[in-house]
């Protein structure tokens, strides 16, 4: 393929090497599928009672708003793909406009949360099997944990989920698109039965109304309730765009599609199982609207409305929905862990493909350190927090490359070009930024000790390496240390997430919703318009372009 260089005398763009060797097999809607499929994962089967018992009927709004946030990064992610359609985008993107710090930064915060993923979508399978297989978990202070027999049947769905990956692209695109259509179809059911046999439009307003537990819980439940954490499968769009046959077509069709699709399907779930809901059961308020014996909302709330082929149905669909949202994820971590080692921040051999076109040793070293993930997380209410906040951390990238981008390769052909420029950059960056903020400090502390990690695990490799690496363009970088370091603080002082058995005992501070969306707001922007200032010369992109194939 070319190597990276102007296109024209005097022009602002370049050319982008293709990743050799990839099966271009996924066509448009089975690209769409990807996002669709790891979106209505274990999200779906538990979001809407955990959405309820933090906001009550305002969950409502909690799934538009997260659609909405998530779509205007969606947006900036969409453009960067069809410029630069490669595998693993969300990481490589960073490389291409700061350079190898930024770079390194991005990927190894998106690799541990992708590898997280896989695991939780697991646990999602084992703890809706428990009512059937009662040794498979536990209860631990009041949150249901894997018991060390349950450990064991995670790993072997893992060791499962990695075999269909290495088979191939091809292999995994059936398999996921077969899932996908009954899924589909087992949510449209659950929607339509429940406004069917029980519709109480008056549980909307009658205990405690609209908004019960005040409007700051709307936020809350954004990451507490699960709602961005389902909505993040957005992404594979992106991942597997140097896999699509038309990435210029298909990409911002996958990215886009998935979140109105499913956005609509969550929205519909939320308000049918709000006004579902038998009256006597919402008499202590939604934050005590439980199911005794039961692991699933939505199959106990089918079972109380008479409707046990619903319940039977939902127990099936509990093992396809997380397991094939598992698969899309450890297929996913497998690119990561290859476009981390094409940045040059990761071991070449990662970057190794077997006949059938996959990076075979990244997917061996996937499933190793997937299930190292069980032990600090044994249970799905304990892992969803920290994914949501790492991935939507790495997310934040992509507004700040995409308004870079726009500055240093203004001529550089966009095939997707959404409106809005820099406000929309900015909207994007602004809302990753506060999904991280009501996430807590809890789950942040967490997550920044793993990315101090990362940085000393960058020292190490970069010492020992057997590999030409790129430079660390610590300028242009500088902006990640700046904004990494002020989340912190924000974070740290915020009223969100206090937890007495931290490290630092933080997340009850002065700082509230409203007062933190202002300080957030020029928090962002500051650190906007600095990495804009301090983004790499249209030269030392084009290198950064160009070692991305090192």
């Amino acid at each position: 393929m070319a190597a990276p260089s102007p296109t024209t005398p005097g022009g602002r763009s370049t050319t982008v090497r293709m990743d050799t060797g990839l099966r271009r097999d996924i066509g448009r809607r089975s690209l769409l599928f990807t996002g669709v499929g790891s979106i209505t994962g274990s999200g779906w089967l538990f979001g809407a009672l955990s959405a309820a018992q933090i906001a009550g009927p305002g969950a409502i709004f909690s799934w538009i708003i997260g659609a909405v946030m998530v779509a205007l990064i969606g947006l900036t992610f969409a453009e960067l793909s069809v410029m630069f359609p490669v595998t693993g985008g969300v990481i490589r993107f960073p490389q291409y406009g700061f350079g190898s710090f930024a770079g390194f930064f991005a990927g190894w915060v998106m690799w541990v949360a992708c590898a997280a993923s896989a695991p939780s979508e697991v646990l999602a399978v084992i703890q809706y099997a428990k009512p059937y297989l009662p040794w498979l978990m536990t209860s631990e202070d009041g949150v249901l944990v894997a018991t060390p027999s349950g450990l064991l049947v995670a790993i072997a769905l893992m060791a499962v989920f990695s075999v269909i990956n290495v088979l191939g692209v091809k292999a995994f695109v059936r398999f996921n698109d077969l899932l996908v259509w009954w899924k589909l179809l087992v949510i449209v059911v659950v929607i339509g039965t429940f406004f069917a046999l029980s519709f109480n439009p008056d549980n909307l307003v009658a205990h405690g109304g609209m908004f019960p537990n005040g409007g700051a819980a709307v936020f809350t439940a954004l990451p507490a309730g699960g709602i961005v954490f389902a909505y993040l499968g957005f992404r594979q769009g992106v991942e597997f765009a140097g896999e699509s046959a038309n990435p210029q077509r298909n990409v911002p069709f996958a990215v886009i599609g998935s979140i109105v699709v499913t956005g609509l399907l969550y929205v519909l779930l939320q308000i049918a199982f709000l006004t579902g809901l038998p009256s006597e059961l919402l008499g202590a308020g939604w934050s005590e609207v439980t199911f005794t014996d039961v692991a699933g909302p939505l199959a106990g709330l089918a079972t109380l409305l008479g409707a046990t082929w619903l319940a039977i149905t939902l127990y099936a669909d509990a093992i396809v929905s997380p397991g094939d949202t598992g698969l899309i994820y450890t297929a996913v971590t497998t690119r990561i862990a290859y476009a981390n080692a094409q940045n040059g921040n990761a071991p070449l051999a990662l970057t190794k493909l077997n006949r059938r076109g996959v990076p075979w040793l990244a997917a061996v070293f996937t499933f190793v350190f997937g299930f190292v993930f069980f032990l600090p997380f044994p249970g799905w209410q304990k892992i969803i927090g920290f994914i949501t906040s790492a991935t939507v951390l790495t997310f934040a990238f992509g507004p700040v490359v995409y308004g870079a981008l726009r500055r240093t390769l203004p001529d550089q052909p966009r095939p997707f070009r959404p409106p809005g420029g820099d406000t929309i950059a900015y909207l994007a960056f602004l809302s990753a930024n506060l999904i991280v903020f009501w996430t807590g400090w809890q789950i942040n502390e967490k997550l920044f000790l793993a990315i101090a990690l990362g940085y000393i695990f960058l020292i190490g490799y970069r010492r020992f390496a057997r590999r030409k690496l790129p430079a660390l363009d610590l300028r242009a970088g500088s902006w990640c240390m700046l904004w990494i370091a002020g989340m912190a603080i924000i974070s740290y002082f915020g009223e969100f997430g206090a937890d007495p058995d931290a490290l630092l005992p933080g997340g009850n501070g002065p700082i509230g919703t409203v007062s933190g969306t202002v300080i957030m707001a020029v928090f962002s922007a500051a650190i906007y318009g600095y990495a804009m200032i301090t983004r790499p010369s249209f030269e030392n992109t084009v290198a950064n372009i160009a070692g991305d194939d090192s």
